[in-house]
């Protein structure tokens, strides 16, 4: 059993993403919030008697007290992984939107993944919105796949990635280490992504972090935004849906040859009787 604190302010999203607030997060204290999970999740990667993966790092998950510091929450889906091995194979699970592309694979996942999940979140504490989201003309935005492609040169303005409601307001320097952090997290081989303990380092200005390169899965989205499925039928769905298009299909050729039968037996009817 665990036993949390309580938590006045409840969980980041209902801060982050609801514009009926009227307090919005300025920068400063989403940098914090930021900075204090990296160390929760640091810890439980790293200073735990055994390794703790928590498998579902999503804004819902953090919670927040009086002063507004994170508490990582919700241990449900949680793995625990001994110090003698690095990683575990267990069912998918976790939250679309903050998937790393090995639980799709099936492969053995290891702390990676919630180092993916939280380059994830990275990218919501900067736009102040979820990552996919509809516009107003219908087409859905990935702020992912836009921001990586912005901080990928060193020329980049990176206030125009930053949440409008803020006006600006934000440290350039902060906001470009948490930009690039955000794209190195999401890397989509995980070896190429940094461990949390790494992030910490960085967050906290110890270490420098290099330009990162564009995730490949971002670019894919990125090229062709008004083309992606965030969404599919059931399976169940879809074999009623092609069984209803086959006896259509069906039906239709069966009508298609019975009338070129029947019309090509009334030539050679004509053609006797002549």
């Amino acid at each position: 059993m665990l036993v949390y604190d309580y938590m006045p302010n409840g969980s980041l999203d209902s801060h982050l993403f609801h514009d009926t607030r009227p307090n919005v997060l300025d920068w400063k204290t989403r940098y914090q919030i930021a900075l204090g999970t990296a160390r929760g999740l640091a810890y439980l990667h790293e200073k735990c008697r055994d390794c703790i993966i928590h498998c579902d790092i999503k804004p819902e998950n953090i919670l927040l007290d009086t002063e507004l510091g994170p508490k990582v929450a919700d241990f449900g889906l949680a793995k625990l992984v001994g110090r003698d091995f690095s990683r575990v194979l267990t069912t998918m699970r976790g939250t679309r939107g903050y998937l790393a592309p090995e639980w799709i694979s099936g492969v053995a996942i290891t702390v990676k993944a919630d180092v993916y999940s939280y380059g994830m979140m990275l990218f919501e504490f900067v736009s102040g919105r979820r990552n996919s989201e509809q516009s107003e003309d219908g087409k859905v935005r990935f702020f992912p796949s836009w921001a990586a492609s912005q901080i990928s040169t060193a020329e980049t303005d990176v206030l125009s990635l930053l949440d409008p409601r803020l006006d600006g307001n934000a440290d350039v320097q902060e906001l470009t280490r948490i930009c690039r952090v955000a794209c190195w997290c999401v890397q989509d081989d995980e070896a190429h992504r940094p461990s949390m303990g790494q992030v910490v380092q960085i967050l906290e200005g110890v270490s420098d972090v290099n330009l990162p390169p564009i995730p490949r899965s971002l670019q894919v989205l990125g090229d062709d935004q008004e083309h992606i499925i965030f969404f599919t039928e059931s399976s169940s769905s879809q074999s009623s849906h092609q069984r209803s298009n086959n006896t259509s299909t069906a039906s239709s050729q069966t009508k298609s040859t019975t009338s070129s039968t029947i019309s090509k037996r009334s030539e050679e009817e004509h053609q006797i009787n002549t």
